[in-house]
């Protein structure tokens, strides 16, 4: 006997309709509705409005593109506050979708499964901290030990030809800081050669020595790699007799005598280069530099200048003049520099300091005058 109503339409069953409905849900969730988007491709600064659709991939179109993203490689990335800023690792290393819609933002966050894999956690970003402050310690390490240390070890390896290059090249910087006006009195440049001569036998430096009194006010003299070295005119305006003169000038043979400028180039440029590789462009970081610059060089400096005091002292016994004029000199053109800065700082052991070891090691004249009376008084005149 048929169970089956005879009014009844086996088309019209529920049960037959079931599959159907079941197959149109997931139909309608893969056409969920797109929207507006902002779009940068990462080969240009233009920004491309395009529309978004939610497809087996994430599309962006425009009137003159069209661009798919699968979403297994789409990844968040930094975005301002109320947008969803992405990227795509098939894709171009700076290309960016940035989506300011919610419910768009929302859609998309559901369909990438590995949208934040690659997010930094705090412990990332502690693992990234601590490697940058690892490879800071070690640069430090390295100005502060190796470089100095390797600076020992190549200066002496330098061949003189390539010093007096680097010599010659660093006169043009002279002369356009300082001007090139020397001081070319005829009776000056006479006493002038003499002192220098005076002073070079003893400290065993030949005669390729190149010396110049520049007409300018600063109180100063200074050596430059490959045997030249320079005296200010306003050195000798300050200096009152030419044991003081003479005491200066011996510590500059000093540093010419120990390769001091060429080992301070190298020391310097590649503690520039590390220091410069720390700090990068970064805003505010010049003055960084400075201040780092200054207090690595210090300790390096001073130890240099008191060589070449200890130099100078040898210089002025070996000729039997006294040493005390040298820090009378410094003195009076420095004044009291205790207090005025840390000595940590200072480049240059303190003048009190220079001055209390120049007075320690003074011994009475045993030597003839370097200069007589006539040729002391052309060498201050040597700029007139």
């Amino acid at each position: 006997m048929d169970s089956t109503s005879p009014d009844s339409d086996p088309g019209s069953d529920p049960r037959l309709d079931a599959p159907g409905e079941a197959q149109a849900a997931p139909a309608a969730q893969a056409a969920a509705p797109g929207g507006p988007a902002v779009y940068f491709d990462g080969l240009s600064n233009r920004r491309q409005n395009v529309m978004i659709g939610f497809a087996n991939q994430l599309v962006m179109r425009s009137a003159d593109n069209f661009v798919s993203w699968p979403y297994e490689d789409i990844r968040r990335v930094d975005g301002p506050s109320g947008t969803l800023r992405v990227s795509c690792l098939s894709a171009s290393p700076l290309a960016r979708l940035e989506i300011r819609d919610a419910a768009l933002s929302a859609e998309l966050i559901a369909r990438c499964s590995h949208i934040d894999q690659h997010r930094l956690t705090r412990g990332g970003i502690a693992r990234i901290v601590g490697w940058s402050l690892a490879a800071a310690a070690s640069i430090i390490a390295v100005v502060l030990f190796v470089i100095p240390f390797a600076a020992e070890r190549l200066t002496p390896l330098v061949p003189p030809s390539m010093e007096k290059h680097l010599g010659d090249a660093a006169v043009v910087q002279i002369h356009s800081l300082f001007g090139d006006k020397e001081c070319s009195a005829a009776a000056g440049q006479a006493a002038f050669a003499k002192l220098v001569t005076a002073l070079r036998r003893p400290a065993d430096l030949d005669d390729g020595i190149g010396s110049q009194v520049l007409d300018t006010p600063i109180p100063n003299a200074f050596a430059l790699p490959g045997g030249r070295f320079f005296l200010f005119r306003g050195l000798l305006d300050k200096a009152n007799d030419p044991d003081e003169v003479a005491g200066v000038l011996a510590h500059e043979l000093g540093h010419l005598k120990h390769r001091d400028n060429l080992r301070q180039l190298i020391h310097n440029g590649s503690s520039s280069f590390l220091i410069g590789l720390l700090f990068g462009d970064i805003t505010g970081a010049g003055a960084a530099v400075f201040a780092s610059r200054s207090m690595i060089n210090a300790s390096y400096s001073r130890e240099a200048e008191e060589a070449a005091d200890s130099f100078a002292i040898e210089v002025m016994h070996k000729l039997g003049r006294p040493t005390r004029p040298m820090g009378e000199l410094l003195f009076r053109i420095t004044g009291k520099e205790a207090g005025k800065q840390p000595a940590l700082w200072s480049s240059h052991p303190l003048t009190e300091d220079r001055l209390a070891r120049m007075r320690a090691a003074d011994r009475p004249a045993s030597g003839p005058p370097l200069l007589s009376t006539e040729e002391w008084k052309a060498l201050k005149g040597i700029c007139k």
